[in-house]
């Protein structure tokens, strides 16, 4: 993986945060804390930029579970408002709405959107910014909702690889459980990221670093890293069946 100064890193992305709501003349920033590393790392890195009094946390469960207690306990250590919006009830009522049942990944992609909706409705009432939680490794494979956790006013992390929110997350405070625990988007009983990926973050985030920003060819990554090609051509291909995702909407050139 490429070397970082973290500490560098760390002061770039809070100036980012503060000169993009000083430009917006916002009051703060509402960001959804839903227990894991990266809206952990994103909140942190916001009140180090802002201070407690101007960020926001919704803590947006649509199952009672233990990222519930981690995302307080986030919001807790840093001191931040917080609020805990039970999404059940909506998700339910728009399934009911529908004339068929949804599958889960339907139905994921549903309590996503309602938490974007939810951010929104805060951000206008209160003149704050989104401010996103997303990585560089989940943007290149697509592993977000579009509209959904991809939808936000400003992204500090999106120029950072899973591994290396783990390493900004350690220099900032983090607790120790919210960085060890298994990633995961809490959309079903036992889902987890790496599952979903059908990778390790640790072989994605390498596999990414050469193919997108050294433009290595596939046999050289295989030999590099002692691995099969398929490996590299199955994130090959999470890359290019996301593309769509990572472009405004296309239409005909008139």
């Amino acid at each position: 993986m490429r070397t970082l100064n973290y500490e560098e890193v760390i002061e770039k992305i809070v100036y980012f945060i503060k000169e993009k709501v000083d430009e917006a003349n916002a009051s703060g920033v509402v960001i959804g804390v839903s227990g894991g590393v990266d809206s952990a790392t994103t909140a942190f890195l916001a009140v180090k930029a802002l201070g407690k009094d101007k960020v926001l946390g919704l803590i947006m469960p649509y199952y009672e579970n233990q990222d519930v207690k981690d995302a307080k306990l986030v919001c807790e250590t840093l001191g931040i408002n917080y609020k805990i919006i039970n999404i059940k009830p909506i998700v339910d009522a728009f399934e009911k709405s529908l004339d068929f049942e949804p599958d889960k990944i339907t139905k994921g992609n549903v309590m996503v959107r309602t938490r974007m909706i939810l951010l929104y409705a805060h951000a206008n009432q209160y003149n704050l910014l989104v401010l996103g939680t997303s990585n560089k490794s989940e943007l290149l494979t697509g592993y977000y909702t579009k509209w959904g956790d991809g939808a936000s006013d400003y992204a500090p992390l999106v120029n950072l690889y899973k591994t290396e929110v783990w390493e900004i997350a350690k220099r900032l405070g983090v607790p120790e459980k919210i960085i060890k625990k298994k990633p995961t988007a809490g959309l079903w009983i036992g889902q987890t990221d790496e599952d979903e990926l059908g990778i390790s973050y640790k072989l994605l985030d390498e596999i990414l670093y050469r193919l997108v920003d050294l433009k290595m060819p596939k046999e050289k990554i295989a030999e590099e890293l002692n691995i099969p090609i398929k490996k590299i051509e199955h994130v090959e291909n999470l890359i290019k069946k996301s593309e769509h995702k990572r472009k405004l909407p296309a239409g005909p050139e008139i």
